[in-house]
């Protein structure tokens, strides 16, 4: 009895059922040659299958990997985005430091003790911007570059040397990182000869 029970457990075993198909000549004897031929067959269907299922799984694998990158691109970019606009916005803070900063007369009249407060708060702000690679732009004397500058008026001068040069900051301009995030605005010298 326990000889038909195990018989029984592997005739109830599908995987077996299908790969242990045997064909039997008139005789009622197993064509080995036949049946070993259709297990060839099968294992190359296998072997098909397989290969196709793994390239699917690596193009997926690829894929999903790409999409991360992407992903974590975008999300970079948004960030630095966001970066950008919170800092350009707090640059018409400092413009308003410095329009304040400039008239001297003015700025000498105001209480010691508060005229030290707001400069102490003015150096903070410079220190957040350099935290975040926010450097200025923009200086007297330099050649004019479209790329950092915004030309406001042209500046006639008789000395060659000072052609295409900066005369006079407007508004300074700032970079973060590599990348302008405003222009300095600025007046250009342009030679003209004399008596011309």
């Amino acid at each position: 009895m326990s000889d038909e029970k195990e018989v029984k457990k592997e005739e109830n075993t599908p995987v077996e059922d299908e790969i242990l198909e045997f064909e039997f000549n008139e005789d009622g004897e197993e064509d080995l040659k036949k049946t070993l031929k259709k297990l060839r067959e099968d294992l190359k269907v296998c072997k098909k299958e397989k290969e196709e299922y793994l390239i699917g799984w690596q193009k997926e694998r690829a894929d999903f990997a790409n999409y991360r990158k992407r992903e974590d691109d975008r999300k970079a970019m948004f960030s630095e985005a966001i970066r950008e606009r919170i800092l350009t916005r707090f640059l018409t803070v400092l413009d308003n430091f410095n329009m304040a900063f400039a008239n001297k007369e003015a700025w000498e009249k105001v209480d010691e003790n508060w005229r030290k407060g707001v400069e102490y708060i003015y150096g903070q702000m410079n220190t957040v911007f350099e935290e975040y690679g926010v450097k200025e732009i923009g200086a007297i004397g330099e050649n004019f570059d479209t790329n950092i500058h915004q030309s406001m008026e042209l500046v006639p001068t008789e000395k060659k040397e000072l052609d295409h040069t900066v005369s006079n900051v407007i508004q300074k301009g700032y970079k973060l990182g590599e990348r302008v995030i405003r222009a300095a605005r600025v007046n250009v010298y342009e030679y003209k000869e004399s008596g011309k």
